[in-house]
């Protein structure tokens, strides 16, 4: 099963008027039309940090908008990104709006949810970290269940090899636990798998 996942979208406005025209899901992909130029990043958990520190490297500023005060990642990969001087933590704030014109992106207004200030930060580039919906659909019994074990994300629980919980089901790609969400990696657990579905099929004859 390979059937991947999807970016959440944050649902606010102008994000699907300027997907791909200056707001993107992939810093890795994206990054380097910034170089130089400050970008926003939104999402509070360890991709969004992640996807953060790989930008302030890339980027002159790196603003990232949390809704929380507190981050969910993990404290080792806060600290690495408080530790950078052009990330900025904006936290307690919501994104209100994706602005610009026939060009692209050019800013976003985000808003204080403790005081209902809204700052105007014009830039170019905006990256939304906010989870991803995985396509597990397949997976789901007459009632609704899944047939394999997942965890509490939907995601389908696997070993190195790819095998699920189920005898001769396996998974591969963004459907699975821990997947880094890249394209080629993906293609590296689509070959483990294919290779142990070859075993497996020997094994039964």
């Amino acid at each position: 099963v390979c059937t991947g996942s999807t970016p959440k979208r944050a649902g606010f406005n102008g994000e699907d008027e300027f997907f791909g025209k200056g707001v993107s899901t992939c810093a890795t992909c994206d990054g380097f039309f910034y170089k130089d130029k400050a970008v926003t990043v939104l999402g509070g958990g360890d991709t969004a940090l992640e996807e953060a520190y790989y930008l302030s490297n890339i980027c002159s500023d790196v603003y990232v908008v949390h809704r929380r005060d507190e981050f969910r990642a993990a404290p080792p990969t806060l600290d690495r990104v408080m530790r950078k001087e052009n990330i900025h933590l904006v936290t307690d704030s919501v994104l209100e709006e994706a602005y610009g014109d026939a060009m692209g992106l050019q800013g976003v207004k985000i808003k204080n949810t403790k005081t209902d200030e809204i700052t105007d930060m014009v830039n170019t580039g905006l990256f939304v970290f906010v989870g991803h919906n995985v396509r597990n659909e397949v997976l789901k019994d007459d009632k609704g269940e899944f047939i394999c074990d997942t965890n509490d994300w939907g995601q389908v629980i696997v070993d190195l090899s790819m095998k699920t919980s189920v005898p001769g089901l396996f998974a591969a790609g963004d459907i699975r636990i821990e997947a880094p969400k890249q394209v080629v990696l993906a293609a590296g657990d689509g070959s483990i798998a294919a290779l142990q579905v070859i075993s497996y099929i020997q094994e039964q004859q």
